[in-house]
């Protein structure tokens, strides 16, 4: 990092260029502390080869709306901020962390819950069709949603109520 500006290519995977159309995204609900989601979301969406990804929260009581934190989108400027409800996620009422690998659909990943709400972590749209994620490339999506949930939980940002 030079001058507060992040060189993204050291953080690529496999590749020391982006790909085609990925060099720029558009940040949104990414002020003061929420900008450190930046960085690890852009990853997480970069790997499940997504189009746009978001932290989202769910209220607890069974409503299906969802509220984003943070979004990144790679494929429009502005960033589109409403997700629709994708399939796993937090159905039942379970909450363990885990990843669902949706496809074509998308990648789900259960960050926790705080107070009233569900929290997810989403990336939606993809170019791996039906294919599904490698082990290596799962296990780094946790790793970094984990910081996420850290983030979330630990430095209080999931206390905006949702």
């Amino acid at each position: 990092m030079t001058d507060g500006i992040i060189d993204i290519r050291r953080y690529l995977h496999e590749s020391a260029e982006p790909e085609e159309g990925r060099s720029k995204f558009a940040l949104w609900g990414a002020d003061g502390e929420r900008a450190r989601f930046a960085l690890p979301l852009w990853r997480i969406v970069s790997l499940a080869k997504g189009e746009r990804g978001g932290i989202v929260s769910r209220k607890v009581d069974g409503s299906t709306a969802l509220k984003a934190l943070v979004v990144l989108d790679l494929a429009r400027d502005p960033a589109r901020v409403d997700f629709d409800a994708l399939g796993g996620g937090l159905a039942g009422g379970h909450v363990e962390p885990r990843l669902d690998d949706l496809g074509g659909d998308g990648v789900v990943v259960r960050l926790g819950v705080h107070g009233d709400y569900f929290w997810t972590l989403r990336v939606e749209g993809n170019g791996r069709g039906r294919e599904a994620l490698s082990p290596k490339i799962r296990e780094d999506i946790l790793f970094l949603a984990g910081e996420c949930a850290g983030l979330l939980f630990l430095r209080g940002l999931a206390d905006y109520g949702g």
